[in-house]
């Protein structure tokens, strides 16, 4: 059992996105590792000293203001500042005072623009799972004109990489980089890093049983899960079903956004409202139903940072077409998903129509391709296994740590 500081500005198992993934981090090492966590409590949420047991946790009330915009506050974290020099002065000050940990672990914020308080302060430091700040394909850029203008801050992610020395420092200082898909590596190839490892930012603590497709005779069911944002590309698979009207496939889209009109718009013009449900938001518990009904998994996601979405469809055993570009090309291998080169629209809408033309007329492909994404997520991405390689990954840092210091 190692002495773990966990550090993340934002951690809360009721909310979503980064926060859910840190409570995720916190609950998971606690069960293994004696764990001391150092976080924000978002003002009128319910704080991790009252979600988590089992750990010790040092915890700050975020300052006022600061948590309001919800998409500007997502992208810039204005709260980081002042939590990165209160974790700081706590952790020099707990060192000073004899207290010790045997690795300092920061898992969030994913976006690679913040650095880490717990850099070069004589501690094994883990950095990680990061990810994010991947470009818009050229072909694309004309159909992001109606972004917010705070999403144009991403374009300083590269500069600020290559030039902000301290948020470089932590890189370089950090024993292990852990990258949410290999396009992190890459991302960070201006600084030498001591070690990099590839790793999805959470796990699942479970999957279904194995599910059987293969005695289905009705209408294919593709599926699309996530929100509504030109990203992620769902009118993509719209216009993809006006090239298969000689085919039996009916698509379900499942999640809201402002892409929402445009996706309606496109169902309307190419006369696909007997063939296109759009379901909108669903809450979570009812997310599984759609998996279970449904035979292909189309996510062709153009500048998705994780492969989250991929890991939960192919644990309903789905086979899936993916882009070949971010995290869901990382997630998935060729046994299991048809990936897509992403140049411009009009050719991923065909591209997406082939993909799932081959798999629609193959339903023994499909069967295969079904059972082999549920024994890579099995093999990939259960809690257990990751807790397993993360109990490795610190034991060597601790090792190397303890070498140099009897040196």
């Amino acid at each position: 059992m190692a002495k773990i500081l966990l550090v993340a500005p934002t951690c809360n198992g009721e909310d979503v996105g980064e926060a859910w993934v840190a409570s995720q981090w916190a609950r998971k090492l606690s069960e293994r590792h004696d764990v001391t966590l150092l976080t924000y409590s978002k003002r009128g949420a319910k704080p991790a000293s009252e979600q988590l047991t089992g750990l010790r946790i040092i915890e700050w009330q975020e300052p006022p203001l600061l948590g309001r915009a919800e998409r500007l506050n997502s992208l810039m974290k204005p709260a980081y500042v002042p939590f990165y020099i209160r974790a700081r002065r706590w952790l020099i000050a707990a060192l000073k005072s004899g207290e010790r940990f045997d690795i300092v672990h920061q898992p969030v914020p994913v976006a690679m623009r913040y650095p880490s308080p717990a850099a070069k302060l004589g501690l094994p430091l883990v950095i990680g799972p990061v990810g994010g700040g991947l470009s818009t394909p050229d072909g694309f850029a004309a159909d992001e004109t109606s972004n917010p203008w705070f999403m144009k801050l991403r374009h300083l992610d590269r500069m600020r990489l290559r030039w902000d020395p301290l948020l470089r420092s932590s890189f370089e200082s950090a024993d292990c980089v852990l990258g949410i898909a290999n396009y992190v590596h890459d991302q960070l190839s201006d600084i030498p890093l001591h070690r990099f490892e590839v790793m999805s930012e959470t796990g699942l603590d479970a999957i279904p049983a194995p599910f059987d497709r293969s005695a289905r005779s009705n209408s294919v069911k593709l599926l699309y899960v996530g929100r509504l944002v030109r990203t992620k590309g769902a009118r993509d698979i719209i216009r993809a079903m006006s090239f298969l009207r000689d085919l039996d496939v009916e698509l379900d889209i499942v999640g809201e956004g402002p892409e929402r009109s445009e996706c309606e718009r496109l169902i309307a013009e190419q006369d696909l409202a007997s063939r296109v449900r759009l379901h909108g938001w669903q809450r979570k518990e009812d997310v599984p139903d759609f998996y279970r009904r449904a035979d292909i998994f189309v996510f062709p996601s153009y500048r998705e940072p994780g492969g989250n979405v991929a890991l939960e469809a192919m644990s309903f055993s789905l086979p899936l077409i993916v882009v070949d570009r971010g995290g869901p090309g990382s997630a998935v291998s060729s046994e299991c998903a048809i990936k897509l080169d992403v140049t411009t629209p009009d050719a991923l809408a065909t591209d997406v129509a082939a993909a799932i033309r081959k798999l629609t007329v193959d339903q023994a492909l499909r069967n295969r391709m079904g059972a082999a994404a549920y024994a890579h997520v099995e093999r990939t991405a259960l809690w257990s296994a990751k807790l397993d390689r993360m109990d490795a990954i610190y034991a060597d840092l601790i090792n190397a740590s303890q070498r140099a210091g009897a040196v």
